[in-house]
């Protein structure tokens, strides 16, 4: 595929992302899909590993708490469900942690309960569902909004985003105080290659640190292995495959 000039990987040569190694990076699909490697599930009951934040001089040192993002009651009540469908001896299930880390844990959970998931309370979103893709994205932005860098970085799938270090991407980030998401009208996702695809339209609007704002508008794809027999709760997930921004005036 060519790509057009004006399209560009948000993270590369954009602020939003810092200085060239950090967020979203990759192009649209064109045509038929390939599948890429098959993560590697977690045993179900063990905690997840995730990389440790790495502090930089213009970041936060601390990640924003579910408490102090949404309020203790609204925390508190996310952090019930989580207990409640996490199969995880130590769950990151606490108003300490981001809003985003904790709903992944839910995410997580109830892709692991597979069909019972439909009939468990906590799992109000369909792990397969369109909804649940649509959510990936959402969870992302919240993480970045949190300087949760970790949780952002499992958004790409267990292993982060391929072919970039963890403290590369996290450093892109380094001059974004504030980020929102608002997702478009998806179309039907479709299957290729054993997996199936999403697309998920977005307008993006940040804040950097000097105070200038910025808006990018363009579309994320989200990729999950099909209901293939064998296939894992982390495969089945919906985790995102690439992204494809460009500036667009606010």
């Amino acid at each position: 595929m060519i790509r057009s000039p004006y399209w560009i990987a948000l993270g590369i040569a954009l602020p939003l992302a810092g200085c060239g190694d950090g967020g979203e990076a990759g192009s649209l699909r064109n045509g038929a899909a390939t599948q890429a490697p098959a993560p590697t599930a977690s045993p179900a009951g063990t905690p997840r590993t995730l990389p440790a934040p790495i502090k930089t001089a213009t970041e936060p040192d601390r990640i924003l708490a579910c408490a102090a993002e949404r309020g203790r009651a609204a925390a508190d009540r996310l952090v019930r469900i989580c207990t409640s469908v996490s199969p995880a001896t130590h769950p990151p299930c606490n108003v300490a942690n981001s809003c985003a880390m904790i709903e992944d844990e839910i995410a997580r959970s109830c892709a692991l309960l597979g069909d019972d998931a439909a009939a468990t309370p906590g799992c109000s979103v369909a792990p397969k569902s369109d909804a649940a893709a649509a959510a990936v994205v959402r969870r992302y932005y919240a993480a970045i909004n949190a300087h949760d860098y970790a949780t952002a970085w499992t958004q790409w799938g267990p292993d982060g985003r391929p072919g970039q270090r963890f403290a590369d991407f996290q450093k892109g980030f380094a001059r974004t105080r504030a980020t929102s998401v608002t997702i478009g009208q998806m179309p039907p996702s479709e299957g290729a290659a054993g997996s199936i695809y999403a697309t998920i339209p977005v307008t993006v609007d940040a804040q950097l640190t000097d105070g200038r704002q910025q808006r990018f508008a363009g579309q994320y794809v989200v990729r999950r292995v099909n209901d293939v027999p064998g296939a894992s709760a982390d495969q089945l997930r919906w985790h995102i495959d690439s992204a494809m921004l460009k500036p667009v005036a606010p």
